[in-house]
This record gives C-alpha cells, sequence and structure tokens, in this order.
C-alpha cells in the first residue's frame, strides 16, 4: 500500500521482527492527523497541559485506538503496549512533521527515558477521573433515587468542541447543508454495583446519542445512568448538539421516538 499523510507504508515482511497484530490501526493514525484530532485536543483539552508525563494527546489517541482495537477495558492497553511493530509506527507518528523546538518539549515532559508508547492503565484512570464532577455527587444523594444528570465540568465540555471540530473537518470533504439528526437512548446493561435499575428492570446506564444521518456519525452523547427517561432534558441536549455543527449545516431536521421536527435556519 502506498505512503499517506504519516511516515510509513505497508510492505511485506519475510522475517518475524516488528510483526504486528494491529495492522488496521495506522490507517486511522493518518485519518487522525487529515482531520486534526490532535490539534483540537490540544486546544480544548488542558488536563495535562502543564504536567509532566503523558500529555493530553497521548492519552486519548490511545483510548481511541484502544476503542478501535475492540478493546473491553482500560486494562486492555497491556495488549497495544506488548505489540512492538504497531509502538514502532505509533511512535514515529507522534512526532511527524513537529518542529525540532517541539519535540524536545515533549521529551522534557519525561523526568527519566520514556520506556512505554501508550500510557499504562493506572495513568489512564487518573487520566479519566478529572472529567467526574464530584460537587455533583452531593446534589445526587438527595435526589432519593431519582432521575438526575451531573452537570459537566470544563474538561467534560471540551469534547464538545472537539466533536464539533471533527464534524467540521468532516463537512470540509463531503459537504451537506442539511443535517438529519437521530436521537435516541440505549441501554448499556452492567454489573456494576453503583449502577441503578432501568426501566427493563436491570441495572444498566442509558446513554443518550443524536446521530447525524448524512455523514452516520455521532454528532454528540451524554451517558446517563439507567433510571434517566429517554424523554429527560431532551430539549437541552438537542440544543446541546445542534451547537456541534458546522456552520455551513443550513436546515436540520429531527426524527426521534416521539418527535419529527423540521427546522430551518
Amino acid at each position: 500500500m502506498a505512503q499517506g499523510v504519516l511516515p510509513f507504508k505497508y510492505e511485506e515482511e519475510k522475517t518475524g521482527n516488528w510483526m504486528t497484530a494491529l495492522a488496521g490501526l495506522p490507517i486511522y493514525l493518518d485519518l487522525a492527523k487529515v482531520i486534526g484530532l490532535s490539534k483540537s485536543v490540544q486546544k480544548h483539552l488542558k488536563i495535562r497541559k502543564d504536567s509532566q508525563g503523558w500529555s493530553d494527546v497521548q492519552v486519548v489517541i490511545s483510548l481511541v485506538l484502544l476503542n478501535l482495537a475492540g478493546g473491553d477495558c482500560v486494562d486492555d492497553l497491556k495488549i497495544v503496549e506488548a505489540d512492538e511493530g504497531f509502538c514502532a509506527i505509533l511512535r514515529k507518528a507522534e512526532t511527524h512533521g513537529l518542529k525540532r523546538k517541539v519535540r524536545r518539549t515533549l521529551e522534557r515532559r519525561w523526568r527519566k527515558e520514556k520506556e512505554r508508547t501508550v500510557p499504562s492503565a493506572s495513568a489512564v484512570f487518573r487520566y479519566l477521573a478529572k472529567f467526574h464532577n464530584a460537587d455533583q455527587e452531593k446534589i445526587r444523594e438527595k435526589t432519593d433515587s431519582k432521575a438526575f444528570i451531573p452537570e459537566h465540568n470544563e474538561h467534560l465540555r471540551g469534547f464538545r468542541h472537539i466533536n464539533k471540530d471533527m464534524c467540521a473537518a468532516l463537512n470540509t470533504v463531503k459537504p451537506q447543508t442539511t443535517a438529519t439528526l437521530d436521537m435516541d437512548a440505549t441501554l448499556a446493561e452492567t454489573t456494576k454495583k453503583t449502577a441503578l435499575y432501568c426501566y427493563k428492570g436491570f441495572k444498566s446506564y442509558q446513554p443518550l446519542n443524536v446521530w447525524w444521518h448524512e455523514h452516520g456519525v455521532i454528532l454528540h452523547t451524554e451517558f446517563r445512568d439507567g433510571n434517566v427517561p429517554a424523554g429527560f432534558e431532551q430539549l437541552r441536549l438537542f440544543k446541546e448538539a445542534l451547537r456541534c455543527l458546522p456552520e455551513n449545516v443550513e436546515q436540520v431536521k429531527l426524527r426521534s421516538d416521539t418527535a419529527d421536527i423540521n427546522t430551518t435556519f
């Protein structure tokens, strides 16, 4: 396969050195480069801006790759780390196109020599904890198990802006002036002790998703407790989804279980 945006290409290897079982992932590294994922993460997520160690970009891209590879949990990052062939490509991709000064800045984030290519599970868990709004849990305790959606903190709101950037990049390649949005909730059964029961009688979470039909992508999503009805604060989420649309979208159509609304801008 010919070389793409990043400095690698697929070749048949006669030996067993640097073999990879994740040969499909480098294509997504190309895609991330084209749509500007790293720049968007740097702009909208500032959790690790002035910290040493893993950057926001490295953690987020590692989790994206883990999801694409079919990982079931954060601990599965050890499988990615064990793949020497893919890790070699990932290290090259991280510094491709960066000026020497920027590369040196990345190197100085580590007091000792960097040994891993992707973050450990414990490092990612600490990172994900930054998206938790602890103050909202005090309010949850007073709701007496009624439907409650914690207010998003600044870090979680940053992902809305990243999603908007990604959709804008997508709409540049294949422009669409109409956005047909499908809004629906889905039940994700779980055995987690703190999970709540859904209307079907089992413990679950119930994320509410907004799907952009013309592009086949999720425009916006909100992860909710299992006992939160699908229609709860639906209008608020729809308005948030509208703010994720690119500026060149002129008409919005909403399809939902209980609504069929056309809105023209």
